[in-house]
């Protein structure tokens, strides 16, 4: 592998490796909606949560506007103490029964399926990039650049399947919610699909052999790989 080449390969890994901790930070944390309910009455407890692909956290505050036109409670804090708990489904010891009556469970478990699908090939890509960089080995890069290219698209549809989820949500007609926003989580996701897949793409661009750069120079006659 020559040093352009070489060059090329580690500056698209360390963009790759920022997707990852994008990636790892999404899937690992529960900041990807924030919701809020409708309110009865002024002056009373407004109930936030905001969730990821494993828990729950909710949290009260007191609303005293009078001046407020709709039955919402305004601008979400999340800051205080809040009361966090797992998904029913992924530990049954736990409540987390506002989640469990307001959405499918289906959604929240193929979303974290997915997105664990997109953790596994992540993983087996840095294995095999880091691979390539001994000598001889460099046809790693190839399955390497389709591993990520194929984590990103997994946690794309993650991401989707986590908006279905949310919206279902508020138009349901049995639903506490009427407001919601993504959060930072949410927006990490989507970067890292972002970085993974162009850089997947780019990584299996630059492991191509060399096109021969004249019309009379065939490929047999290009430079080889060394």
């Amino acid at each position: 592998m020559d040093e352009g080449k070489a060059l090329k390969i580690r500056l698209t890994f360390s963009v790759i490796l920022v997707g990852i901790s994008l990636m790892f930070a999404a899937v690992v944390t529960d900041h990807w909606a924030v919701l809020s309910h409708r309110l009865e009455h002024y002056n009373s407890t407004c109930e936030a949560a905001h969730f990821g692909l494993w828990r729950l956290c909710t949290k009260q505050f007191y609303i005293q506007d009078k001046a407020t036109k709709e039955r919402s409670c305004g601008v979400i804090t999340l800051t205080g103490d809040r009361n966090c708990s797992y998904f029913k489904h992924f530990s049954p010891g736990q409540s987390t029964e506002i989640f469990e009556r307001t959405t499918q469970k289906e959604y929240s478990i193929s979303a974290a399926a997915i997105a664990i699908f997109s953790v596994g090939f992540a993983i087996i890509g840095t294995i095999c990039i880091l691979l390539s960089f001994r000598k001889k080995m460099d046809y790693l890069l190839k399955p390497a650049s389709m591993f990520y290219t194929f984590a990103g698209l997994c946690m794309i549809i993650s991401v989707e399947v986590m908006r279905q989820s949310v919206k279902r949500m508020i138009d349901s007609k049995e639903t506490i919610w009427i407001e919601y926003y993504y959060s930072w989580s949410f927006a990490c996701a989507c970067a890292s699909f972002v970085l993974l897949f162009i850089c997947g793409i780019a990584l299996l661009l630059i492991s191509l052999p060399r096109f021969p750069q004249n019309p009379w120079e065939s490929c047999m006659d290009a430079e080889p790989e060394h």
